[in-house]
């Protein structure tokens, strides 16, 4: 069934009634025909926040951001834009800025022409020079007569992501934002989200599978799978929480290795301890004295070769995420 509209409304008033956060997804759930694309979705996100919504192919990362946007209906739950839906208010429509994945550009209209239709449809005050802000904000001032249909593909993303901010949204919702860009262009997008955040305290809601762009812009990361969230943390705690730490041992023979590995689990009280030819990682809830297992094997008499510290990436937790979750990534 659809959802109910008085839901949605008890909701919107409970929130607003408690502090109203920028976006606001309760159980939310999608059903396209037999397959249940969302399954009771929750997650809130807060002023000025990046929350990076991280997932394998086909977890429901898009759905959600099409039901946030109100081009789709919940099947139910709810997605509210502060405290509102999309779908139903066009004064909140105006407040967000999209960047999907096919940028939302025409091919036959020149840059400066694309952007001059959506600063018509959007009222944009003083449109001409806020177009060639955009422009140069997207390295395209010198391309500005050339049609959309002869740009590179990273030139189409960054024009896509001018005209997502040419209304000067207070939300900004990006799939993938950094497909197709080169490294530069990647820093220039990334830097820019930042300060867009920083500065003027624009929420940013990013679909993406760039876990560098997370790792250093996100203060929040979420991780759905199968239409499950599995995971909704500030980076900071995602990237400290449990198997943080850990040291790479490489040993003299291979012989040596798996006695190592049960002497350090028993010593350590390791939470995993992973194999791979001469070379034992040992993964801990805290952080390891190097100095103190070098000690432990040289009274086994055990001849390391080399030992060096280890720390999970946020690629390393998100893998692990995943599989736990029974996903693909």
């Amino acid at each position: 069934m659809e959802v109910s509209d008085v839901g949605v409304d008890v909701l919107s008033q409970t929130i607003r009634a408690n502090g109203t956060p920028r976006i606001a997804v309760h159980a939310l759930s999608k059903r396209f025909g037999d397959r249940q694309v969302l399954k009771g979705v929750d997650f809130e996100i807060g002023e000025g926040e990046i929350f990076g919504y991280l997932g394998p192919n086909g977890a429901g990362k898009t759905t959600t951001m099409r039901l946030l946007i109100g081009l789709l209906k919940p099947t139910g739950g709810s997605a509210l834009i502060d405290g509102e839906d999309a779908g139903r208010s066009a004064e909140v429509r105006r407040r967000i800025g999209v960047l999907l994945e096919n940028n939302g550009l025409f091919d036959r209209l020149s840059a400066v022409d694309a952007l001059t239709y959506y600063a018509e449809l959007y009222e944009v005050p003083h449109a001409k020079e806020r177009i060639a802000e955009m422009l140069e904000l997207a390295g395209l001032s010198n391309r500005v007569r050339d049609k959309v249909g002869t740009f590179s593909q990273g030139m189409r993303r960054r024009l896509g992501l001018a005209r997502a901010l040419l209304h000067r949204p207070s939300i900004l919702l990006l799939d993938e934002p950094s497909a197709g860009l080169d490294p530069e262009a990647q820093k220039i997008v990334r830097d820019l989200i930042a300060s867009l955040s920083a500065n003027e305290r624009i929420t940013v809601f990013m679909n993406t599978h760039d876990l560098d762009d997370v790792e250093r812009i996100c203060t929040r990361v979420a991780i759905l799978v199968d239409g499950i969230l599995q995971a909704d943390e500030t980076l900071a705690t995602w990237t400290t929480r449990a198997e943080a730490f850990g040291l790479v041992l490489t040993f003299e023979s291979d012989v040596d290795v798996q006695r190592a590995a049960d002497i350090l689990r028993d010593w350590l009280g390791a939470s995993r301890i992973d194999l791979d030819g001469r070379t034992a990682t040992i993964w801990t809830e805290r952080e390891l004295r190097t100095e103190a297992a070098i000690d432990v094997l040289r009274d086994a008499d055990i001849a390391l070769h080399e030992v060096r510290r280890a720390r999970q990436s946020l690629e390393d937790l998100y893998l692990k995420t995943i599989r736990e979750a029974g996903g693909n990534a």
